[in-house]
């Protein structure tokens, strides 16, 4: 069925995590019967295990409904987003491919920090906004309230707020008209030469790499031959067709629709999320535009748990930043683990999620080393380096001042929790900026803060405080100085490059003194005393001795003279002096872990 450009409507739906935008999405497949009732189940299109168990959203998920309203056909792709910060990437792919969204606001829990950042993610994209308040079967919703901050947030009357409950559906319908009445239909040229943008692939090994695109002008059919724009490279389309659950081929996809083009692509190497796909006999001047880059915020190392499993990972990766165009990486060695990744996150949960995902989806059991953020270190040759391991450090008397990444957090949470969430900012170095009351009993903060600060428990402490209350929110603003120091842990004198770390110069003493302590109890004693030291340049700062197993070489002397004895003892002493000075200490891995898990 061949549908018009004036009938398409691309719509996402975005709000903080927890709002209920995946129920959402179920009422919608329901009252389109796009799926059957066989079919149909909670958060359908949360289709990852991982997905279910946690209760959030990690991927995006395209799927294609039709809608019929008196007699006329309309074609609705919508695209369900995550809601968690770390996530934030896929929104704002999602939002690149859509011309409307859907921004749903908890009853009961009201504008939360996530809802304000994905809101103003869609404004500055131009899209369409339907403000819907959701869960108002709740006992606690306060409908009142809530759609009054909703209104002071966008601007909109309180007729204009859809209010629905995703649970039992109730009020949901009307929401399929406002969709169809209110959000654009897709603008385009179908005769102009072909520009796809690229917003999501997944390897199938199978198949080869399938893209999930965005014709903007244009159209693609089977056979033709297409190129990539960023790569050059050049293919045939194998197949193209719409998403709905599983991929339904198609003779083509029209200007302004959302599907996918399989290529045969074997290399993922050669798709890049965000390029654009042209025709090879008319080719498109220009790639699409105002598709951003991702800049990853917190790095840390994977390696194979078998070092023989190296070439292994690498091929893992490249398949799993298919899917996730958030995640990247590089190659790097480590004297203590071998050869691994330096890979790059958005945030600790992304981490989580990433080494959760490849132990599931590819059978591959990585070490993950302790996360940090990237430096600017300005030398005093006058280079600028970008700095992401200790390692990487240059010599202290080459380095003229380091600089690390600053946020603006945004907190939203109750007023009676104002005074410990601004203790726990002030503790993490943060720097209040402005704070301002959104309803009587909820404040909202905005400080400035070191990114390294945020990284390990910073938002299970927030909402352990709060008691679950408060949200939190955040951007990259600049680099700016700081007194930064690299914390080097020495094992009978030789650093151990792998528990260096880059730590603020106040934190850096309490931090040593934990490490020597945890490894004190965790490496195996030997032949000979071994040292363990923290030191910051050549100054120690911390030491602690893992004593010497004695072997009592004296037990075959029973009685005689004393000096059988003495020389018996002074052989020994001669033996484990030269035995300290070849002897290595080899960290075995447990007690690697549980070191990198310190609590900074």
């Amino acid at each position: 069925m061949c549908l018009l450009m004036k009938d398409i409507r691309n719509f996402c739906i975005i709000a903080h995590i927890d709002h209920g935008k995946s129920t959402l999405a179920d009422r919608l497949l329901e009252l389109t019967r796009t799926l059957s009732e066989r079919d149909m189940e909670n958060q359908v299109l949360d289709d990852m295990d991982l997905e279910k168990e946690k209760g959030i959203t990690i991927k995006s998920h395209a799927i294609q409904m039709l809608y019929n309203r008196g007699g006329q056909t309309y074609r609705l792709n919508l695209i369900d987003t995550p809601g968690h910060v770390d996530f934030s990437y896929e929104v704002s792919r999602s939002i690149a491919s859509c011309e409307g969204a859907l921004l749903v606001v908890d009853a009961t829990q009201g504008v939360q920090a996530q809802t304000i950042s994905n809101l103003y993610m869609a404004i500055d994209h131009g899209l369409e906004i339907i403000p819907v308040l959701n869960k108002i079967d709740m006992d606690s919703a306060q409908v009142e309230l809530v759609t009054d901050e909703v209104c002071e947030l966008l601007g909109c009357k309180p007729e204009e707020v859809y209010k629905v409950s995703a649970r039992t559906g109730e009020g949901v319908a009307p929401l399929l008209d406002a969709i169809v009445d209110k959000i654009p239909a897709p603008e385009g040229d179908p005769e102009a030469p072909l520009q796809a943008l690229i917003f999501d692939s997944v390897f199938n090994p199978f198949r080869g790499v399938i893209a999930y695109c965005k014709v903007v002008n244009g159209n693609i059919r089977k056979g033709e031959k297409v190129k990539f724009f960023a790569t050059g490279m050049e293919y045939e389309v194998e197949e193209v067709g719409v998403l709905k659950m599983k991929l339904v081929p198609s003779a083509e996809i029209g200007c302004g629709d959302v599907g996918y083009v399989i290529t045969g692509i074997k290399s993922a190497a050669e798709v890049k999320v965000g390029d654009t796909i042209t025709h090879v006999s008319d080719p498109c001047s220009e790639a699409i535009a105002g598709f951003e880059e991702v800049k990853p915020m917190v790095f840390a190392g994977m390696y194979p748990v078998q070092a023989d499993k190296f070439e292994e990972l690498r091929s893992v990766l490249e398949k799993f930043q298919l899917n996730d165009a958030s995640f990247v990486y590089e190659p790097e060695s480590s004297l203590a683990l071998g050869s691994g990744f330096r890979c790059g996150f958005l945030g600790l949960l992304h981490l989580e999620i990433v080494q959760e995902r490849l132990f599931r989806e590819f059978d591959m059991d990585v070490i993950t080393t302790v996360p940090n953020v990237s430096y600017k270190v300005y030398t005093t040759q006058g280079e600028v380096i970008d700095v992401h391991n200790p390692s990487g450090l240059p010599a202290p008397t080459l380095i003229d001042h380091i600089e690390e990444p600053y946020i603006r957090a945004q907190i939203i949470s109750k007023s009676e929790f104002f005074g410990p969430i601004m203790k726990l900012c002030l503790d993490r170095r943060g720097t209040l900026r402005g704070q301002h009351y959104i309803t009587a009993d909820r404040v909202e903060l905005n400080y400035d803060m070191p990114l390294s600060e945020i990284v390990f428990d910073f938002y299970d402490r927030l909402k352990t405080i709060s008691k679950g209350y408060a949200s939190f929110d955040y951007h990259i603003t600049d680099y700016r100085p700081a007194k930064l120091v690299k914390l080097d842990i020495l094992l009978n004198g030789e650093p151990a490059d792998a528990l260096s770390t880059l730590i603020h110069e106040d934190n850096a003493y309490d931090l040593g003194r934990k490490m020597c302590v945890k490894l004190k109890e965790l490496i195996p004693r030997q032949q000979f005393d071994i040292p363990i030291q923290a030191a910051i340049g050549a100054k120690i700062i911390a030491r602690e001795t893992v004593k010497q197993v004695r072997k009592d070489v004296t037990a075959k002397c029973y009685g005689g003279d004393v000096t059988r004895k003495r020389k018996l003892l002074e052989k020994q002493k001669e033996g484990k002096k030269r035995m300290r000075q070849i002897g290595t200490v080899q960290v075995p891995q447990s007690a690697f872990m549980a070191v990198l898990k310190l609590d900074s």
